[in-house]
């Protein structure tokens, strides 16, 4: 036979072992190669297998490793009006807000274990969020403003808006207006807060102020209080617990 048949040949087997890995039982495909082997001549350079019967190399014949299960693409839970609830993370970057007092039209909220407070809850950039105990869930209202909105500036969304809950009910999720008309995203009707002296993602240096301001949990709920040892210094006077200048956005 000529050497062109025999590449053939060779190709053709090879085919056989490429479907083994994802579309025929192996016993099958063991049947079709020795059927192959019994009618081509071996290469001249072909290996002699343990019985002693060159057979030719087969380029890749080896089994590849089983794909990794896709991750599906989340979908929408719940809509409210204008803004979209997805049923989990994005699977495309998302690039949250350098400051925490511009609002955007993509939020990301993620449930973050803690040994100290127990899970709570951070935005896209694992910025911890917050919630006030003077505020109410049924119904929703932020009672936070002025003064106090500078302290602990409102996560807001804007329109067209999306929020993607990684280990949050989607259905819990929502927003409510505020007296300015904007709109802050809420986890079970309670409104969510950042707390600008807040330094870096991590920090809860808000947790326990006033007795009244908490992480907050994927529940909606208040996390544990911190240890008196390393209790924050409750803040001094102002609406909401927190007066005279705001401090500055750390803009992280």
């Amino acid at each position: 036979m000529k050497r062109t048949s025999i590449a053939a040949v060779a190709v053709a087997v090879t085919g056989v072992f490429g479907l083994t890995a994802c579309a025929q039982p192996a016993e099958t495909a063991a049947v079709e190669v020795a059927a192959a082997e019994s009618t081509t001549p071996p290469a001249a350079d072909a290996p002699a297998d343990s019985t002693g019967v060159s057979v030719p190399e087969l380029a890749g014949a080896e089994t590849p490793d089983a794909p990794a299960t896709p991750v599906p693409e989340p979908t929408v839970a719940k809509t409210q009006k204008w803004v979209k609830i997805y049923s989990g993370a994005s699977r495309k970057d998302v690039t949250p807000p350098a400051s925490i007092r511009t609002g955007s039209k993509t939020v990301e909220l993620k449930a973050v274990p803690n040994a100290q407070i127990g899970t709570y809850v951070t935005d896209g950039a694992g910025r911890t969020l917050y919630r006030f105990d003077e505020d109410s869930n049924k119904p929703p209202q932020a009672t936070c403003n002025g003064d106090c909105a500078k302290a602990w500036p409102p996560l807001l969304i804007k329109s067209p808006g999306k929020i993607f809950p990684e280990g949050l009910d989607p259905k819990s999720l929502g927003y409510v207006e505020r007296a300015d008309g904007t709109c802050q995203v809420t986890i079970d009707g309670w409104p969510v807060y950042y707390f600008a002296k807040d330094a870096k993602p991590g920090d809860i240096l808000g947790q326990g102020v006033n007795g009244t301001w908490f992480a907050v949990n994927p529940k909606g709920g208040k996390t544990k209080p911190l240890p008196d040892s390393i209790q924050p210094a409750p803040a001094q006077g102002g609406e909401g617990g927190e007066g005279g200048d705001a401090p500055a956005d750390p803009g992280y």
